[in-house]
C-alpha cells in the first residue's frame, strides 16, 4: 500500500462519512455569519419561470402613459445588448401597462390589479425593485440565479443549502422540487434537472423532484410480491456489498449511494404521509384556491410546500412555467397571475398562522424582467415584452426579512436601476446570510479551486435584513 492509497482509505472511511452526516444533520458544519445568528431554518423558493413583467405587476410607472407609442430614447437604452428577438426591430415603442395599479397597506406598495390577494399581504413582504443580471436569455439567466454561474455544471442553491446546513428530517430529502405548468405555458418552456442538481457536490445534496401523478417519487412503492421486510433485507445485503467496494476504492460516492438507499427506504413511509392531504381542512383548501385540490398545480404545490416546511424539509423549490410573454402579454399574464396570486398569499398567511413564517424564508421572482418597449407590433389592447435584465422585481417574506419594505428604485422608463442596485450575487449572499451562512465561507474545493454559490462576488443587502 502506497501513501496515497493509505490516505484515501483513512480519509474517506464510513466512520468519517457517518460523523459528517451527523454534523450536517445537527447544523454543526454550517458556516455562520460572524455576529449574526440564523433567522431562517428553511427556504420556500417560488420561481416564476420565464421572466414576470415588473412593469405590469409591481413597478408602477404612470408617466409612461404620456409616452405610450413613442420611441424609447437612445440615452435610456445606452449600450445594452438586445436579444435576437428585438435587436432587428426598426422601432422600440414605449409601452405603458394596460393594467391599473393601487397603493396597498401601510407600506404603500404599488400592486397591479392582476394580484389582488398579493396586494392584501404587502405589509408582510419585502419588495426588491432593483434586481439586475447580465444574462438576457432564459437558460443562462435561470442557471445564473439558481447556481451563481451562467454556465451549467455548478451546484444549485438548494444543493448548497443542503451541503451547508444538512437536513432537519432524516426521513425526507433536504431539498425537494415541485413543478407546475402555468395556464399560459407553451411547449417551448423547458426546465432542466441540472437546475436542481448537485454539480460537483456529493450527489446526496441534489434536489428530489416530486411528481404530480402515480408515486410522488419514482420507484417509491415496492413491486408486487416484495414486502417491506424483504426490501429491508435486500438493502442490508446491498449495503454490505457497497461497504466491501468502499474498502477497495475509497470513493466517497459509494458512501453517498449507501445513504441514499437508506433514505429511499425511509421515504417509503414518510412521503406517502407527506402527500396525503386528507388531514387538511376544507377551509385550508379554500384559502389556497380551487386548484389546490388538483395535484401538480401551483396551488397544490404551495400547500404541499407548507406541509414540507412543517416536517423540516430544508429547501423547497417551486417552478411555475409560462411567464415568457413575448406576445399576447395582457391575456397570458392575467392567466398566470390567476394561477399564483391566491396560493402565494395563502402560503404566507398559513405559515404565519402556524408560527412558521418567522423561520421560513419565502422568495418570489423570475430570472429577469421585461422591456419597457413592445416586442412586435404595439396594438391598442395587446402587446408583448422582450427579456430585460437591467431591472426587475422580486419579493421576500419571513425568515428575518424586514416586512413592508420597498427597496431600490428604477428610472421613469423602468429600464435602469437608479437607487440601491441588487445583483444576483447580492441576493444569494443575502439569502445565505439569513440562513446563518457566510457566503464567503461556504466553499467546496473542486479541480484545485475553491467554489462557492456567489463565485467571487456578492454583498449582503443589509437594508432588507430585519
Amino acid at each position: 500500500m502506497n501513501r496515497r492509497h493509505f490516505l484515501n482509505h483513512t480519509g474517506f472511511g464510513l466512520g468519517g462519512a457517518a460523523l459528517t452526516s451527523l454534523l450536517f444533520r445537527d447544523g454543526l458544519l454550517a458556516q455562520s455569519a460572524p455576529g449574526f445568528a440564523p433567522k431562517a431554518k428553511r427556504v420556500i423558493y417560488l420561481f416564476m419561470h420565464g421572466g414576470p413583467s415588473q412593469l405590469d405587476l409591481f413597478d408602477h410607472k404612470p408617466g409612461l402613459r404620456a409616452l405610450h407609442g413613442q420611441e424609447l430614447p437612445a440615452s435610456v437604452r445606452g449600450d445594452q445588448r438586445l436579444t435576437g428577438m428585438t435587436s432587428g426591430q426598426k422601432s422600440l415603442p414605449v409601452t405603458a401597462s394596460l393594467f391599473n395599479f393601487r397603493r396597498h397597506g401601510e407600506s404603500g406598495a404599488w400592486v397591479s390589479e392582476l394580484l389582488p390577494h398579493t396586494a392584501g399581504i404587502v405589509d408582510q413582504l419585502c419588495f426588491i425593485r432593483s434586481m439586475h443580471t447580465e444574462a438576457i436569455n432564459h437558460d443562462p439567466a435561470v442557471t445564473f440565479l439558481q447556481t451563481g454561474s451562467q454556465q451549467p455544471g455548478r451546484p444549485s442553491f438548494g444543493a448548497w443549502t443542503s451541503y451547508g446546513l444538512g437536513s432537519e428530517n432524516a426521513s425526507l430529502p433536504a431539498f425537494v422540487v415541485l413543478l407546475s405548468r402555468g395556464s399560459a405555458a407553451r411547449p417551448a418552456d423547458p426546465l432542466y434537472a441540472r437546475l436542481w442538481g448537485s454539480g460537483f457536490l456529493p450527489s446526496s445534496h441534489q434536489g428530489v423532484a416530486f411528481r404530480s401523478s402515480g408515486d410522488p417519487v419514482l420507484y417509491l412503492s415496492n413491486p408486487p410480491g416484495v414486502s417491506a421486510a424483504m426490501r429491508r433485507d435486500q438493502l442490508g445485503a446491498l449495503a454490505a456489498l457497497n461497504r466491501e467496494e468502499q474498502k477497495r476504492e475509497a470513493d466517497p460516492e459509494i458512501d453517498t449511494r449507501i445513504s441514499q438507499y437508506e433514505m429511499a427506504f425511509r421515504m417509503q413511509t414518510s412521503v406517502p404521509d407527506l402527500t396525503d392531504m386528507r388531514d387538511e381542512s376544507a377551509a385550508t383548501f379554500d384559502s389556497y384556491g380551487p386548484q389546490s385540490r388538483q395535484p401538480g398545480t401551483f396551488a397544490a404545490n404551495c400547500l404541499l410546500a407548507r406541509r414540507m416546511a412543517e416536517r423540516g424539509v430544508r429547501f423547497i423549490q417551486l417552478y411555475h412555467r409560462g411567464w415568457d410573454q413575448h406576445y399576447n402579454l395582457p391575456g397570458d399574464l392575467r392567466l398566470q397571475c390567476g394561477d399564483i396570486d391566491q396560493p402565494c398569499a395563502a402560503l404566507i398567511k398559513d405559515l404565519k398562522q402556524r408560527g412558521l413564517l418567522d423561520d421560513t424564508l419565502v422568495v418570489w421572482g423570475g430570472e429577469f424582467g421585461r422591456t419597457t418597449y413592445s416586442q412586435g407590433k404595439l396594438e391598442a389592447a395587446n402587446y408583448g415584452r422582450d427579456h430585460h435584465g437591467r431591472c426587475f422585481t422580486m419579493w421576500l417574506a419571513g425568515g428575518g426579512v424586514k416586512p413592508g419594505l420597498l427597496h431600490g428604485e428604477t428610472d421613469d422608463f423602468c429600464y435602469n436601476v437608479t437607487r440601491d442596485p441588487v445583483h444576483v450575487h447580492d441576493l444569494n449572499a443575502t439569502l445565505l446570510h439569513l440562513l446563518g451562512i457566510d457566503h464567503t465561507r461556504l466553499i467546496y474545493r473542486f479541480q484545485g479551486r475553491d467554489f462557492r454559490l456567489t463565485d467571487v462576488h456578492g454583498e449582503v443587502v443589509k437594508a432588507v435584513v430585519g
